[in-house]
């Protein structure tokens, strides 16, 4: 094959030209907009890590749910920041990630399946996409037991959708979701009680198989990765910190923050889904200000996706650092 070699001056101009004559060979109509994002998959290397994000969807959230800040405080901060909003509320990222190092894939939520409609329930797809597949997955770690983060253990059909995976969930979050006395109990709030049967129904064939690994705060989890309490959201919330070699670290966490354009610069608004607002601050805050000191890497489950980057202190509160698109190592 020859080699043609341009001098750098006329790569403009070759790249105009080659840009006409691709548009001058196209078909007529080929110009139709695309009806289709691109996969959602974005790959990031870190110390011995790759961890691959992978999309599920975009869920709306209504500014009513935000409390403890005003509505001018809330307008300022989305105003500022551009978060795309509907009828139906702001959209909201929801975010899973696989996390390999060496030859063990561990999977940090599952994302929604079927449970919440259209627009959701791409972890499968994407997870494909990025050139894997499920039964290669060794573990899938829940931080907490919602189903927009573990409904994704099932495929379409119902069955186990990671089927040589161990599941490791806070046995704080199951004794509340997985026991069927807390759905019919009078303090339950009404919001929550088609949640129960999503989260039971979920984790039965991994539970039926022996792959349900219920952990307590505290206790070891599999090598590499330490288990950080966030409880507040959920009773037994737990985010994850992953060792990467080099001083570096990734910590996942689920749902330390929903609306991302206030809760960072505002950590003590809250969501209606917390079950405990003031303890989910409290995690929130501490959190916040750990992953900042440390400058460990941060993915979030409901930040904009691909969710990885650092969180930086901004005066008395916090701010999101997201991650610069780069090259893999060794990528030519």
């Amino acid at each position: 094959m020859v080699s043609i070699r341009l001098h750098p001056r006329l790569f403009p101009l070759a790249s105009f030209a080659f840009a006409l004559l691709a548009t001058l060979a196209l078909p007529a109509g080929a110009q139709t907009a695309p009806a289709r994002q691109v996969p959602g998959v974005y790959h990031q290397a870190i110390g011995d890590l790759h961890v691959t994000a992978l999309f599920d969807g975009v869920v709306p959230l209504a500014r009513a749910e935000l409390s403890g800040i005003d509505e001018a405080g809330k307008q300022a901060l989305l105003s500022s920041r551009h978060v795309p909003e509907s009828p139906q509320g702001l959209q909201t990222a929801v975010n899973a990630y696989l996390v390999q190092r060496g030859d063990v894939l561990t999977l940090v939520d599952a994302g929604t399946a079927q449970c919440f409609g259209p627009g959701l329930g791409h972890v499968l797809e994407n997870l494909r996409h990025a050139g894997y597949s499920p039964e290669q997955v060794d573990q899938v770690l829940i931080t907490h037991a919602h189903p927009d983060h573990l409904c994704g253990l099932l495929d379409a059909q119902g069955r186990e959708a990671f089927p040589n995976a161990t599941v490791w969930l806070a046995r704080a979050d199951a004794d509340y979701w997985l026991d069927p006395a807390t759905e019919t109990r009078t303090d339950t709030p009404a919001m929550y009680r088609p949640l129960f049967k999503m989260a039971r129904d979920a984790v039965a064939p991994y539970r039926a198989a022996g792959r349900l690994h219920l952990f307590a705060q505290g206790e070891r989890l599999p090598a590499g990765v330490s288990g950080l309490d966030s409880h507040g959201h959920t009773p037994g919330h737990t985010s994850f910190l992953f060792e990467a070699g080099a001083d570096q670290q990734l910590l996942v966490w689920g749902d330390i923050v929903h609306y991302h354009a206030v809760q960072f610069a505002r950590p003590d608004a809250s969501f209606e889904a917390d079950l405990d607002r003031g303890q989910a601050i409290a995690s929130r805050r501490a959190l916040m200000a750990r992953t900042a000191d440390a400058g460990w890497w941060l993915a979030g489950a409901h930040l904009p996706f691909p969710g990885l980057g650092h969180v930086r202190r901004d005066d008395d509160a916090f701010a999101w650092v997201p991650a610069e698109f780069s090259p893999l190592p060794g990528e030519p």
